[in-house]
């Protein structure tokens, strides 16, 4: 079931709860405070009232949009910014980061999620308890904040499995399964697929110059992307460090490729004189020497010994052998 749910904010840090239905977006509008209006996975009705509460043609299909990725942009005297949260639902992968689509200008902000987002459901839970901001900017930035505190844990973890492969790797020498370090590699960079164009998006906001947008939440705007800024060089780190194993665990590989493969040259090089000496004597000719003696078989026998063990000798004193 879509919930769409509305608040009026006065500016002074209290919110109440309103009824939009067929209403216009330009009668929301009040000389002091915002309306916040927030669309959870909508349905056809609400995109409706979206089409008919009279936003601006690009506003809408920003807000529709199919796939977004992080990023801000002026629109006359509003701002369009999509943000990207991880997926905490039950059953998902965090690295499925669900959108959130946005629309603020000085007096409406407009916010959209297709899938649910618990970092909106937070925010939602202080309106609801009249804890709200003061301005649009502030809204936005306790948004991106919320974000960036969801998707902490998930990088902290991440954090923490690599922590455990390195160790293990470093106390047993015997590398990670593949697929534990795959994991780890693919979850980091996807992440950090979103949360680099994210930390672009939130600095953008914070710097508009655009008159609703106050002082205090300029500065929150920066702490949040300072926090996703920590987030991406920490994605960055794991991704590095996990690079890092991967190639270690590449260079123990090849190493033991190498060995195999020299202890096969070895063996054939080995062999190869005694098989060329006993071709020989079994070629189907006259005069092999020993023909007619019986202890031939084992005078060549004693000669292929000691020609092996002299060959080993050789090996051992040029270093392939040890």
């Amino acid at each position: 079931m879509a919930v769409m749910f509305a608040f009026r904010c006065d500016g002074e840090g209290d919110a109440k709860p309103i009824d939009v239905s067929g209403r216009k977006a330009e009668d929301l509008v009040q000389e002091k405070g915002f309306v916040w209006i927030h669309l959870n996975r909508p349905e056809q009705a609400e995109m409706d009232w979206l089409k008919d509460c009279g936003l601006d043609f690009v506003v809408r299909e920003a807000l529709d949009a199919p796939e977004t990725r992080p990023r801000c942009s002026v629109h006359e005297e509003g701002l369009l910014i999509n943000l990207r949260g991880v997926n905490l639902a039950e059953g998902a992968e965090p690295e499925d980061m669900v959108s959130l689509r946005i629309w603020a200008s000085g007096g409406l902000v407009v916010s959209l999620q297709r899938r649910n987002l618990l970092a909106v459901s937070d925010v939602h839970e202080a309106f609801a308890r009249s804890i709200a901001p003061r301005d649009a900017g502030e809204l936005v930035s306790r948004l991106a904040l919320r974000l960036a505190d969801r998707a902490e844990p998930i990088v902290a973890e991440l954090n923490e499995q690599i922590d455990d492969l390195e160790d293990a790797f470093e106390a047993t020498g015997e590398p990670p399964a593949r697929s534990e370090l795959a994991d780890v590699r693919r979850v980091s960079i996807m992440l950090r697929r979103y949360m680099y164009p994210q930390k672009d998006a939130l600095s953008t906001f914070a710097i508009e110059d655009m008159p609703w947008i106050s002082a205090h939440a300029r500065e929150r705007l920066r702490e949040a992307t300072e926090r996703v800024t920590r987030l991406t060089e920490a994605l960055d780190a794991i991704r590095d460090r996990a690079e890092v194993v991967h190639d270690q665990i590449m260079d123990l590989r090849a190493e033991a490729t190498n060995r195999q493969m020299l202890v096969l040259s070895v063996v054939t090089a080995i062999f190869l004189p005694l098989s060329l000496l006993t071709g020989l004597l079994g070629i189907n000719v006259g005069g092999i020497p020993g023909a007619a003696d019986g202890n031939a078989f084992w005078v060549v026998c004693g000669l292929l010994v000691v020609l092996a063990i002299l060959q080993y000798w050789v090996f051992r004193r040029i270093g392939l052998l040890k």
